[in-house]
């Protein structure tokens, strides 16, 4: 559903992100982990079309991001670390024209009531979004994610500011998007909600792919049977701080 192949982003010749490869299907959550500055989130943001990569390509059920963009979009929803609202639209009008935009107002206000009422939304609904606490910023970004009929969800650290009730819906509605057949990235520094939540992990470090699999094949990799993903990623990240390797590790599924 969502394929990253030999992606590479510099910034003033300073590579992010430096050749990385990986997939995601249908049907699974995958962790996106790494230290900060590891690439995470300027690897979401070129496949989320923000950032136009230097080079590799992104293919988005089916689509190349590159030449079939209006396609490959129409396929996606992106939750970002730190929304950026119009103040001056409410939560209701942020809602309505994502709808609108990706052309589903035909279930509109079906949806709309529903995802305002579980997120607790319902009684802000016409408060404008310059007045939302950082909190519902970011659930307003998650109703906005889910207002349309994405296949493949990225998510930038998306669990931050919510409350704990907040954080459980929205790790149940990643788990019954998986069960249906979405493709979901998730970018976390909370490792021991993904070790709960995803099916397998990518571990970026330096902008480059370090290791890649479920947590079984990690601990293989480190060689630390019966470890948290917590104590396999410091491992793996501290063993590549002091050793520079000949070619980039991963396990491939």
């Amino acid at each position: 559903m969502l394929i990253v192949e030999q992606l590479v982003k510099s910034y003033r010749g300073f590579r992010a992100v430096d050749g990385i490869s990986f997939r995601v299907e249908a049907g699974e959550i995958v962790g996106l982990l790494g230290p900060n500055g590891a690439g995470k989130t300027t690897t979401l943001r070129c496949i989320a079309g923000i950032l136009k990569p230097d080079g590799g390509r992104i293919v988005i059920g089916g689509y190349d991001l590159a030449t079939d963009e209006q396609r490959a979009k129409r396929l996606l929803a992106f939750i970002p670390e730190m929304p950026n609202p119009y103040e001056l639209l409410t939560v209701r009008e942020h809602m309505k024209l994502v709808a609108m935009c990706y052309d589903t107002m035909d279930v509109y206000e079906q949806r709309a009531a529903e995802l305002l009422k579980r997120y607790e939304l319902a009684d802000k609904a016409d408060a404008l979004a310059g007045t939302l606490s950082k909190g519902m910023k970011q659930k307003l970004a998650v109703v906005c994610a889910l207002i349309h009929d994405a296949k493949v969800f990225l998510c930038d650290e998306p669990l931050m500011g919510i409350d704990p009730k907040g954080q459980y819906l929205f790790k149940s509605e990643l788990q019954r998007l998986r069960d249906e057949g979405c493709a979901i990235l998730v970018s976390t520094h909370q490792l021991d909600t993904a070790e709960r939540l995803c099916d397998r992990v990518i571990i970026m470090h330096k902008g480059q792919l370090l290791a890649e699999g479920t947590l079984s094949e990690l601990q293989q990799r480190a060689q630390m049977e019966g470890s948290t993903l917590e104590e396999v990623f410091l491992r793996l990240t501290e063993e590549s701080e002091q050793v520079v390797p000949a070619e980039t590790s991963s396990i491939q599924r």
